[in-house]
């Protein structure tokens, strides 16, 4: 009996002995790292978003012996989609982005010399469109970036004689270039708010009126518009 207890006890002392050892090479035991994926840089995302602003232009129409050039104006705003992509390290954004925009610029003018003299000339731009790609260097006080690309408009100009009959029409697409510069800047993890320059020509069409008259007419646009995009 004595042999017995000798022998339980030793069993015990065993077992707690292993216990303690595990326990404590539980403990010594290294932590396995967890390696996390790097964040990418702040600017590289994809994103679509809104715009508002204001926009100029001055067309001119050309007549043999004469030329008119009057002030187009009005608001302009719509939308945008587009991608960044910032290089490691230098500041440096990359990025294409489409904008279109509805516009309301109208206005008339009246020919004081040449063919049409008397005519009253109105014209209305009706949207813009523009792809792009732009190139920006990131700080702590946002992104300044320049962009350039293709532009395209709907434009419509009517040549009105002075009793006001039409005599001309022009209304189609037009393509030509934009070039600007712009300033975003990152107001929450998904938010970015701009402002921005641009300056669109859109060449020379030709067309003649039903009196005969050869034109041709040059437009252009400058306008100035602020936008929010949401970061993807």
């Amino acid at each position: 009996m004595r042999t017995l207890s000798l022998l339980m006890g030793l069993t015990l002392a065993l077992v707690l002995g292993s216990s303690g050892f595990a326990a404590d090479v539980y403990e010594k035991a290294p932590g396995l790292a967890v390696i996390r994926p790097a964040a990418p840089p702040p600017w590289t995302s994809c994103y679509f978003g809104f715009n508002i602003g204001y926009g100029w232009g001055r067309p001119e129409i050309q007549a043999l012996g004469g030329s008119t050039t009057w002030a187009s104006n009005g608001a302009i705003g719509g939308g945008q989609v587009g991608c960044d992509y910032e290089l490691i390290g230098t500041g440096l954004v990359v990025g294409v982005r489409d904008m279109f925009s509805m516009t309301g610029m109208r206005n008339s003018a009246t020919v004081v010399s040449g063919p049409l003299a008397g005519s009253t000339i109105e014209s209305s731009m009706k949207w813009v469109n523009t792809l792009t790609g732009r190139v920006g260097f990131a700080s702590t006080f946002g992104m300044l970036y320049v962009h350039g690309g293709g532009a395209w408009s709907r434009f419509n100009i009517d040549v009105l004689a002075p009793g006001g009959a039409i005599i001309g029409q022009v209304a189609n697409n037009e393509g030509g270039y934009d070039i600007g510069v712009g300033w975003e800047i990152k107001s929450a993890p998904n938010w970015s708010a701009f402002v921005e320059y641009n300056y669109m020509n859109f060449g020379t069409s030709s067309a003649t009126t039903s009196t005969g008259v050869n034109v041709n007419i040059k437009k252009d646009l400058q306008n100035v518009m602020v936008g929010i995009n949401w970061r993807l």
